[in-house]
């Protein structure tokens, strides 16, 4: 895919996940088949570049380009700075960040709350191209603030004015958060209006969602987020589904093992041993999620202070997986619903 500039594996894209897209998950979900990886968002609060948070967070050492870093702030001075401060550390592409729903970001004005004032996005839009003529700006979106304020195409148009090189819009309002059901006729109206590309993001769960949500809305590309959380290996399973129409095997239980032993080596790495331990339990209860004894697995695993004992018992619960069979054979808890299961929505709705 050409994107902004730069040529795609595939229009696979990763979204930006606070404590989650670091760079080891951006790095694993590459080699596994996502076409670009943005990372969690960086503040535009100028005070905080010092901050050990924002420097981990702005460290792409090693990985793949094109370089993707989401930047999320209010002031339209202080985000074009933030443009700025990022491509000098190599940033290949700016995204700003008017999606996020949580209340600490929307608290400040910034993220979706955005989307309450237009006037206010064309400045920062306008602030952050011009700061940074020689890098492609992209936008996220949600549809609006709620549902009687879907302003959608209102913010394409204010984007499409100020030099804005893709869009990609999640298919809730704030007020929505994560809850309910992602609707696809706001996504699909903005890309019959759109000159830049637009790339649909919520609910995509499956190949089959993917193939679904392409199809209906008409979209450019996919942006997959949670259910890429202990599941890097959607990004093949798309990918492959959408060159062949066939769904592949489930993995098999033994690579599963290997990929999260090498994903929990490099958060090892990253953040240091101990909180690298502690940021891996998320991880390994992501991976785990929805196995057969995973829930008892995951009450001790997050009791375990050292590396050596994580390792151990991730070992362990894995070795045992494989006596029973070669491919993972998902056995839901109550309540919990493995990504790959989920039913795809009636997008004509």
């Amino acid at each position: 895919m050409e994107f902004v500039g730069h040529t795609l594996r595939n229009n696979l894209f990763v979204a930006p996940m606070a404590g989650v897209t670091d760079r080891p998950f951006r790095q694993l979900c590459k080699q596994l088949g996502a076409g670009l990886a943005v990372s969690e968002m960086v503040t535009s609060n100028s005070l905080l570049y010092g901050s050990k948070k924002t420097q981990r967070r702005a460290n792409h050492e090693g990985e793949a380009d094109p370089i993707s870093v989401q930047i999320a702030g209010a002031d339209p001075a202080m985000m074009a700075e933030a443009a700025r401060y990022n491509v000098s550390r190599g940033a290949q592409i700016i995204d700003i960040n008017m999606g996020c729903p949580a209340k600490k970001i929307c608290n400040v004005m910034a993220g979706s709350a955005l989307l309450r004032d237009e006037p206010l996005v064309q400045r920062i839009l306008e602030a952050v191209v011009q700061a940074v003529p020689d890098t492609p700006v992209t936008l996220k979106i949600r549809t609006g603030w709620d549902a009687e304020n879907r302003n959608a195409l209102a913010i394409l148009k204010i984007a499409q004015a100020a030099g804005i090189r893709a869009l990609t819009i999640h298919g809730r309002t704030r007020c929505q958060q994560y809850t309910g059901e992602a609707e696809y006729d706001t996504i699909r109206a903005v890309k019959a209006a759109a000159t830049i590309p637009i790339i649909a993001n919520g609910d995509i769960t499956s190949p089959e969602k993917a193939k679904l949500v392409l199809d209906y809305t008409g979209a450019d590309g996919v942006m997959v987020g949670r259910a890429a959380q202990g599941r890097p290996w959607i990004f093949r399973e798309i990918e492959h589904y959408l060159k062949t129409g066939q769904t592949l095997p489930a993995p098999e239980v033994r690579e599963i093992h290997r990929i999260l032993l090498a994903h929990l080596d490099d958060l090892y790495s990253f953040y240091g041993v101990e909180a690298g331990v502690r940021i891996a339990r998320k991880h390994i209860s992501w991976y785990t999620r929805g196995l057969v004894g995973s829930a008892h697995f995951r009450h001790h695993m997050n009791q375990l202070p050292t590396l050596e004992m994580q390792q151990q018992a991730v070992n362990d619960f894995f070795f045992s997986l494989a006596d029973q069979g070669e491919r993972l054979q998902y056995a839901p808890e109550a309540g919990e619903i493995p990504a790959s299961e989920a039913a795809p929505r009636n997008l004509a709705a």
